[in-house]
């Protein structure tokens, strides 16, 4: 962990760390719910649109470090585990997001699915559309419909790791440790997809902690 949250850390876009935590568990679940309930709370409670831009904005000044020492060990199938990975997927696209825009058109192109769609992504996707769906991802979750943000945000991986899975293959005759890296890349995307989309189940059944 680094000590200074002040200054936002660089967080490589395929890797999912695990991030250490206090020595008690049952306290490091109590603090990581009630912050991710009082977040969400004060954001749908406020009539001040500067608020919920500083709570988008939040990693910007302070780092995913901030945030990860409150929630990355959360059940990924909870609130503060829902907030985690959405606020790590908008680090990992603002902080690369030439190469985000380009395996996500790639993955809309080759996936047979309504996820561009659910997605809302405009088309073509480049690096000023990218950034905006993360912004309009995570603003989602404190002024529109949770669940919907949780369904953009799958559908988001979804792409991302059939965009990964297509690049990888057109890397390995020639690049195999890269066709290697976005291989892993895409099972990351894909199983974060399956985690966000039992988030939203479990919102819509009144059951999300």
């Amino acid at each position: 962990m680094a000590d200074d949250f002040h200054k936002p850390t660089q967080y490589s876009g395929d890797k999912f760390d695990t991030y250490e935590g206090g020595e008690d568990p049952a306290q490091i679940m109590r603090v990581a719910h009630d912050t991710a309930h009082a977040l969400i709370d004060r954001a749908r409670e406020t009539d001040d649109p500067a608020v919920v831009d500083r709570l988008v904005a939040f990693t910007d000044a302070h780092g995913i470090d901030a945030i990860a020492e409150l929630w990355a060990r959360s059940s990924p199938r909870s609130l503060p585990g829902a907030l985690w990975r959405i606020y790590l997927l908008r680090v990992v696209i603002r902080q690369d997001p030439d190469g985000t825009s380009y395996l996500f058109q790639r993955g809309a192109e080759v996936l047979a699915t309504i996820d561009a769609a659910v997605a809302g992504a405009s088309m073509p996707t480049g690096p000023e559309e990218i950034t905006d769906l993360a912004d309009q991802i995570l603003r989602g979750l404190f002024r529109g419909d949770f669940g919907v943000a949780l369904d953009r945000a799958a559908a988001f991986c979804r792409i991302e790791a059939a965009g990964c899975t297509s690049a990888a293959d057109d890397a390995e005759a020639t690049e195999p440790a890269r066709a290697t890296e976005l291989t892993t890349r895409a099972d990351r995307f894909a199983l974060t997809a399956e985690e966000l989309t039992a988030c939203a189940r479990l919102y819509r059944s009144g059951t999300l902690e």
